[in-house]
């Protein structure tokens, strides 16, 4: 049998009905609510999730094929992680816009050249966040880094071949950027 998207993912005895929700967080970065469903076999239960405003990716390629990443100490696993530029939307910005912006603020780079990849939602069991790729060539370094107060990171051009070898070794942990690494290969194989 071969499905349509539409068979795929319709919600037929499946969908969970919202009965109330309250917000149990209000934050600066995310919010936490709690919600009352109604199951498709008509019991109740509770769903508590985050939601997030929603962020992009960016996986800036120079011409030779190298890559641009960061280094960023995540405080969550109290560790340094390897990633793609990436960040938050802010209220009202169109993912694209977050895309330049990012990029600009956290590398000084700018590109010519944009192509959405894909949208992913990395945690679909507790949050909502959507994260937006986008491919971007025709790198120039226009300025210097402009980070928030509370934000450090350090950026480092890599040989492609030197991340995948990186993810393979378990050195790259972040799984946007993995992500973000094979899309970049099946696009580079199809050229």
């Amino acid at each position: 049998m071969s499905w349509h998207r539409e068979e795929l993912l319709k919600d037929d005895g499946l969908k969970e009905t919202q009965l109330s929700s309250e917000q149990r967080y209000d934050g600066y970065f995310m919010n936490v609510q709690r919600d009352t469903v109604e199951l498709p076999n008509g019991q109740t239960s509770t769903r508590e999730y985050m939601k997030h405003p929603g962020a992009v990716m960016i996986i800036p390629v120079f011409d030779n094929g190298d890559v641009l990443l960061e280094r960023q100490f995540r405080y969550p696993l109290h560790q340094v992680f390897v990633e793609f530029p990436a960040g938050k939307m802010d209220g009202g910005e169109l993912p694209l816009q977050t895309a330049h912006r990012e990029l600009l603020e956290e590398t000084g780079y700018t590109a010519s050249e944009w192509q959405h990849v894909t949208s992913i939602h990395n945690a679909i069991a507790y949050c909502d966040e959507v994260i937006h790729f986008y491919l971007a060539r025709g790198l120039v370094k226009r300025d210097e880094q402009k980070l928030d107060d509370n934000e450090f990171l350090q950026t480092m051009r890599v040989p492609f071949g030197e991340l995948e070898l990186w993810v393979k070794q378990g050195w790259v942990a972040d799984v946007k950027t993995q992500l973000g690494m094979f899309w970049l290969k099946d696009m580079m194989t199809q050229k």
